[in-house]
């Protein structure tokens, strides 16, 4: 039913027979009040009409006096609300962004869980007054580890980029949820012209993809929609009503792998590991072996997990000879490119990736080697309506049909989860600010220098360079002087895992950054040292063999 507006009224459809005066109280309607302008002339609907559709009317003036109403009854507590962000944002920009950027601070102030325990009040039940909950963020800020650092070299993932982070506090403000256009109009947008071009950088022209909480729910995902392409059957019947199926994955695969199988309810006995070569690659004879045992053995093959960059040594699976193995025996191909998926956007290093446009499915997390902030995953398929055919609800309140928007960007059906945050204005920010070219500059900065450092430990006596970096992983041992040309028994190698502990507890009572260490199958402890921060340049690398020479030459 049309409304029909003057200078004077706006008349509004309503389900109620009460309106609202310019003082907004509520009243009774009057014939008046009932009549509906149609051009200059008033006409009077029929009793029948009046009681189909009652109207609300207000005139523009109400409108502003009950505005200014407001304004005047706020202004001390909204006032107060400021002051404390104001403080905050200052706090922020100054400690948490730019001292957590400057290698002139520290990485991380350590405390034991003990004594953190007295240096911050988290007992919660009091109201706390604004100063007190100020000082309390000064110290969250000054206990907590520096991930923006440019010496943090811990995990796969690191750094702060100004753009981003503006992205992650409007993203907070606006406080919308990804399921219907709805609700969040601009990001459901933003989502698809995002996708759409990670689609591209892959080679799934027609495909579909969607934010994750984090790679390993990725790959989770990844699993299911693998299953229900193969056996539909399995979302009404469940896993009774489908044969004894099983999933390939290498020996270096990330454990995201391992939980998801036994998340589904498939049991890690049906997980089989492929044994990976010197490098870590998976080697593509022996997944063919493993894949005629299972079946020799009564079980059905349906899924092979490909790598591409593995956790500790950066390895990138053969995908293009595993995909003619997968091809061959008709199985899904999953593409676990949660860590090296960026190298996609540089062209002297996608080819590490060749053949990945022949894969079903791939993870990628442009929180790792993009510098996205945390959490940024998708999962993509090149399979169109695979996800929302194997996760639809169709629940009636959220995704009515009837709408009278184009109702494919309600996108939220094609997740498990109902409530889904923004992950993708950070992102999306972020790529404007950069472009294209400067996404593959950071990217061959990082491959630079991981390759400069591989360079370093091979020059620098008492250091052991384990392989050849492949993404920009690096994994070395570190040799006190006093192990230094003696036998490598059992003995020698059981003090050299103790390095590694030792020279971590040195550096992060310093501050002065952090590496990881790790065993690896018969590797006892060495380092492993990650590159993903877009700010960290060669002369951080020189300060790593430094630093590690300087806690660990007197061990």
């Amino acid at each position: 039913m049309a409304s029909c507006m003057t200078d004077s009224f706006k008349v509004h459809s309503c389900a109620h027979k009460r309106i609202h005066d310019k003082n907004d109280f509520e009243v009774e309607p009057t014939e008046k009040q009932r009549i509906t302008m149609l051009s200059d002339k008033p006409v009077r609907k029929s009793n029948k009409e009046n009681s189909m559709c009652n109207v609300t009317i207000k005139t523009k003036e109400s409108h502003s006096e009950n505005h200014k109403k407001h304004e005047k009854k706020a202004p001390k507590q909204e006032k107060a609300k400021h002051e404390f962000l104001d403080k905050l944002y200052e706090m922020m920009i100054k400690d948490g962004f730019m001292k957590a950027r400057d290698r002139n601070e520290k990485v991380v102030e350590f405390s034991y869980p003990e004594e953190l325990k007295q240096k911050i009040d988290f007992d919660l039940g009091s109201k706390t007054s604004d100063e007190k909950i100020l000082s309390l963020c000064q110290d969250i800020i000054k206990y907590s580890v520096k991930v923006a650092h440019p010496r943090f070299f811990n995990q796969l993932y690191g750094g702060l980029d100004e753009y981003s982070l503006g992205g992650c506090w409007l993203t907070e403000t606006m406080n919308a949820s990804l399921y219907t256009y709805e609700v969040s109009p601009v990001f459901s947008l933003m989502e698809r012209v995002v996708i759409d071009k990670m689609l591209g950088k892959i080679g799934f022209e027609d495909g579909d993809a969607m934010f994750c909480p984090g790679g390993s729910i990725s790959n989770m995902y990844a699993l299911n929609i693998a299953r229900y392409f193969k056996y539909p059957e399995v979302k009404k019947k469940g896993i009774k009503g489908i044969p004894d199926i099983c999933a390939f994955t290498s020996e270096k695969c990330h454990y995201s792998i391992g939980k998801g199988v036994a998340f589904m309810g498939m049991g890690l006995d049906n997980l089989i590991n492929v044994k990976t070569d010197a490098n870590g690659k998976m080697i593509p004879e022996d997944l063919e072996k493993k894949i005629l045992e299972a079946k020799a053995e009564g079980k059905t093959p349906y899924f092979v997990n490909a790598t591409a960059g593995t956790t500790v040594f950066g390895a990138f699976d053969p995908i293009d000879e595993i995909a003619d193995i997968c091809q061959k025996y008709n199985l899904w191909m999953h593409v676990d490119g949660a860590w090296g998926g960026g190298a996609l956007l540089s062209k002297t290093y996608s080819p590490l990736l060749k053949g990945v446009e022949r894969a079903d499915s791939m993870t990628w997390n442009p929180h790792k080697l993009m510098g996205v902030p945390q959490q940024c995953s998708l999962v993509f398929t090149k399979h169109k309506g695979l996800l929302e055919q194997c996760h639809s609800a169709n629940a009636s309140y959220l995704f009515q049909q009837d709408k009278f928007y184009d109702v494919s960007y309600d996108t939220g059906d094609k997740s498990i989860q109902c409530g889904r945050k923004n992950d993708v204005l950070k992102l999306w920010i972020m790529w404007k600010n950069k472009g294209d070219e400067g996404f593959e500059r950071d990217i061959d900065n990082q491959f630079e220098c991981a390759k400069y450092l591989a360079q370093l430990v091979q020059e620098r006596e008492g250091f052991e360079l384990m392989l050849e970096p492949q993404c920009t992983n690096v994994c070395f041992y570190y040799i006190p002087k006093r192990l230094r040309g003696l036998e490598r028994t059992p003995e020698w190698w059981n003090e050299i895992s103790k390095v590694g502990p030792k020279v971590k507890e040195g550096m992060m009572k310093a501050g002065s950054m952090m590496v990881g260490y790790q065993p690896d199958g018969d590797f006892v402890n060495f380092f492993r040292m990650i590159i993903s921060n877009l700010d960290t340049v060669k002369s951080d690398m020189d300060f790593v063999v430094d630093e590690i020479d300087r806690l660990g030459k007197d061990l």
